[in-house]
């Protein structure tokens, strides 16, 4: 490793798990049974912290969870059309379980906190273009948790079940995004949205990707550059 770095070679590490599945950090006991912040990474490769010259995290527009376990924005009783539509339009199946996952609205808490907790530098927020049919757009940009209003998921998890999401409403863009390649193509609305995103959890997004498709991944900001 320390040859590549002097031959100026990039080197990418990829994780598998979300943050949030993390075995110490995560929403345990509903984690995966391994490390999967940054720092595994260290560990799993042998390479020093003084290596990693960027993290990138990597989200979906909107909220996403297999199987049991709090998921404090998820769509539910009168919001069941909006799982069907999101579910159903983005393919919102486990890879590996073949379940269908449930969706909800984009927890900029839950992600802020695993962009403080891995040391995320810039995201890639994939799929905005499930939500180019949808009138309003909510995100959530607190907890109410026994009459107080907090800015982090709990430790516990039973008051990560207990929190109650707290919604700002965007209006949506109404119009179709899928495989825009440009930054400037992108609608007014659709552009405020990304821009809330990037406000709420701190850190920009460095890639937008508007379809499955590799190459309708627009680069606002080039990884191996920064």
């Amino acid at each position: 490793m320390a040859e590549i770095r002097k031959s100026n070679c990039h080197v990418l590490f990829e994780g598998a798990q979300g943050i949030m599945l993390d075995l110490n950090h995560g929403t345990y006991p509903y984690v995966t049974s391994s490390n999967t912040v940054t720092g595994s990474v260290l560990n799993g490769s042998g390479v020093s912290y003084k290596m990693i010259d960027f993290v990138l995290g990597i989200t979906k527009a909107y909220s996403t969870r297999v199987g049991s376990g709090p998921f404090p924005t998820e769509f539910l009783n009168d919001e069941q059309d909006l799982q069907v539509h999101i579910g159903g339009k983005g393919k919102e199946v486990g890879t590996n379980t073949g379940r269908l996952r449930r969706c909800g609205w984009f927890d900029a808490v839950a992600v802020k906190q695993a962009v403080n907790v891995a040391g995320i530098d810039g995201i890639a927020l994939t799929k905005l273009d499930i939500l180019d049919e949808l009138d309003e757009i909510k995100i959530c940009i607190g907890y109410e948790l026994d009459n107080q209003i907090i800015d982090y998921l709990p430790s516990s998890s039973v008051d990560q079940f207990r929190v109650k999401p707290i919604y700002e409403t965007i209006k949506g863009w109404k119009s179709n995004t899928q495989s825009m390649k440009s930054w400037i193509d992108i609608p007014l609305q659709a552009n405020k949205y990304v821009r809330r995103i990037e406000e709420l959890i701190g850190v920009p997004v460095t890639l937008l990707s508007t379809s499955p498709k590799r190459e309708d991944t627009i680069c606002v900001h080039d990884p191996f550059l920064i």
